[in-house]
């Protein structure tokens, strides 16, 4: 009898455990999250044929129908479809704001690359599917839902909080952040930001690996390669040739590693993954995480692309074209080089040393430039990394307690880029934090069929939900 009330209460004890972290998003919650999410995927809003003012607007529309005044919403931008949604949840003013961002544009997608429609919202196999489900469009329509949610429960914050939801993360030339910043500043001022579209929260199948802290993210530049050539007739050719000047200084770009880069986070980054390894990675990460850190486990761990990319800034070589006959010398040729800059480094010294390697003075390399919609250059700038607030870690260390017990909070730097960069350099702190999990083994971002799992959706409306009350409420 005993030993059968045991085996009941072990198993109504691991039935609970089971059951933390799973959705607690009260029904009428969670059915406004998928109406908001599908309305964000229905609406197209890539570079080439949408319009993010649609969503925007639609976006605005929910917000006012959940309680906020005309006056705490504004929509604006550079031109008429590229306009981004500002918000703003009224606090007690205690405390500076807290800004949340993420993007409305998505990239390209073609229906006759998807099983369905890209910009139709289907639920299918515990996953929904649709251009924007990873990237980001599921975070969008987290930050709208719980902004709604707080304002119907009456909730009163010590601080405003900020919601930008922005155009041209993923292309185009009106950049949403940047547009606020030079344009608008006093709209999203704030103590610092979470940017949803950073911070992966990272899980194998079933298991919960870790909760990433995006606080640093590598810079994004693009230089031109090129050779010139008076060119001539292929019947006559000569070592002298564009072609071969390049494919010289591209080959010698190859095997060239720029120096280690090691700081507070990959350094972090390095040192947690550790303890979630073994063997000789497990090493060489403990290793990595030392100052300063061992030559042969940098050389082991730059093997693998990714980390090698966590190491040092990148450079590789991404688009080609050359010539213009068969039958003659080619008279140019040319390559895009695309570099991810690591924090803090002078986008310069890059060039600088792009140039020694090339080692040739028949190929010109210069910045490709970034142009603002009124065609003024965009200069190319360190974006420094993020300090680990307390008060972030501190607050993401409680909801995974409360949420996820036992999966650890991971910071990590992005060699990828986001609009992060434009708040960091423009001195506001910025943290991705994702605030749901995706699987390492089927990233589909920028894919086709991309998707998202149901549970990790609504999962990730209610720590959202979570984190922005415990970033919010005096202790």
């Amino acid at each position: 009898m005993q030993r059968g009330t045991r085996w009941i209460l072990s198993f109504c004890l691991l039935a609970i455990c089971a059951a933390r972290g799973r959705t607690q998003v009260p029904d009428q919650t969670k059915q406004l999250s998928r109406d908001i999410f599908k309305q964000l995927i229905e609406i197209n809003t890539t570079d080439s044929v949408g319009n993010v003012t649609t969503a925007a607007e639609a976006m605005a529309k929910r917000l006012r129908d959940g309680g906020f005044a005309d006056g705490d919403i504004k929509i604006a931008g550079p031109n008429e479809r590229k306009k981004n949604l500002v918000a703003r949840f009224r606090g007690t003013g205690k405390r500076k704001p807290v800004l949340f961002i993420g993007h409305l544009d998505v990239v390209e997608a073609l229906r006759s690359d998807w099983t369905t429609d890209p910009f139709d919202f289907i639920e299918k196999d515990g996953y929904f599917y649709g251009r924007g489900t990873e990237d980001m469009k599921e975070g969008d329509a987290i930050l709208v839902t719980n902004f709604i949610r707080l304002k119907k429960e009456g909730y009163l914050p010590d601080r405003d909080l900020i919601l930008a939801l922005t155009a041209d993360e993923e292309g185009g030339s009106s950049n949403g952040v940047d547009w606020l910043l030079r344009e608008h500043r006093d709209w999203i001022d704030s103590e610092y930001c979470i940017n949803l579209d950073g911070g992966e929260f990272e899980k194998d199948k079933d298991k919960r690996l870790l909760a990433g802290i995006q606080a640093s993210e590598k810079v994004y530049v693009d230089f031109q390669f090129e050779s010139l050539n008076p060119g001539g007739h292929s019947s006559v050719p000569s070592p002298d040739n564009a072609i071969y000047h390049l494919a010289g200084a591209l080959a010698r770009l190859q095997s060239f590693s720029f120096p280690l880069e090691v700081n507070e986070i990959t350094r972090s980054y390095f040192e947690r993954s550790a303890a979630m390894e073994n063997g000789q990675l497990a090493s060489d990460m403990k290793a990595i995480a030392k100052q300063p850190p061992d030559p042969a486990a940098v050389r082991r761990l730059s093997e693998v692309p990714y980390y090698n990319s966590l190491l040092h800034t990148t450079c590789v070589a991404t688009m080609l074209s050359g010539g213009h006959a068969p039958n003659a010398l080619p008279q140019t040729a040319r390559a895009n080089v695309n570099c991810r800059i690591f924090p803090g480094e002078d986008p310069e010294e890059v060039h600088k040393a792009l140039e020694r390697v090339s080692n040739d003075p028949k190929v010109k390399i210069s910045v490709v430039a970034q142009l603002t919609p009124d065609g003024k250059v965009v200069p190319v700038v360190p974006v420094p990394p993020s300090p680990l607030l307390p008060e972030v870690t501190q607050a993401m260390e409680r909801v995974l307690g409360a949420v996820w017990p036992g999966v650890p909070l991971v910071a990590t730097m992005s060699t990828g880029a986001t609009d992060g960069k434009y708040t960091r350099i423009a001195g506001i702190p910025t943290y991705g934090i994702s605030c749901m999990f995706f699987d390492k083994n089927d990233n589909r971002e920028h894919g086709k069929d991309e998707r998202v799992g149901v549970q990790d959706f609504y999962d990730g409306v209610n720590f959202n939900y979570r984190l922005m009350k415990e970033l919010s409420s005096s202790k």
